[in-house]
């Protein structure tokens, strides 16, 4: 009688075992999907930043280091590794793109110009995407990260080896602020 408790007590800790790492290694595989999304989209928007400067160049002669620092930057942003290197240079090709963004708006052959406004709206877009997929990857990455951490099953995360998922964050102090916004009519 003693050894059927023993062997039922063993089989449901094994059970359990293998429920929490299964839960792990589920969580484990939708964080690496969730970067792999982010990955798509950032392949996206990379692809169209020449597509942009190419279109741009001839209007701008005046602002070429402003081009070349888009081209640098997303050359960057490319061969960045990890995800805080990745979000950084990402960051700061990011507000490349929208200083780039805001001297074609002094220029009024660029803003008449229906493939630079295809363009902008098409990265405009890719960033509204790259955001929705960062946060799907952060909230399963928490998701991932509270599994291992919560007892009993952070245990077994230990044992097997199971590391935390880095998070996404703004790191640029700039974009925590706040805009400034002005109604007044003028």
């Amino acid at each position: 009688m003693v050894i059927w408790i023993i062997v039922a007590a063993a089989a449901v800790l094994i059970l359990w075992i293998v429920a929490a790492f299964n839960k792990l290694v589920l969580l484990k595989n939708q964080v690496l999907n969730g970067w792999k999304q982010i990955d798509v989209q950032l392949k996206r928007r990379h692809d169209l930043i020449p597509n942009l400067v190419e279109t741009v160049k001839g209007a701008m002669k005046f602002e070429q280091t402003t081009l070349i620092q888009v081209i640098e930057a997303r050359n960057r942003a490319i061969s960045a590794q990890g995800i805080a290197e990745k979000a950084a240079q990402e960051n700061a090709l990011t507000g490349v793109l929208r200083q780039l963004f805001a001297l074609a708006e002094s220029y009024p052959d660029l803003k008449s110009n229906q493939n630079v406004a295809r363009l902008q709206e098409e990265l405009s877009s890719t960033e509204n995407r790259i955001g929705f997929a960062r946060q799907f990857y952060n909230d399963i990455a928490t998701r991932f990260n509270i599994a291992q951490q919560v007892f009993p099953a952070g245990i077994i995360a230990k044992i097997f080896g199971f590391t935390s998922a880095e998070l996404f964050e703004i790191t640029d102090s700039s974009e925590r602020e706040v805009p400034k916004v002005d109604l007044g009519l003028k």
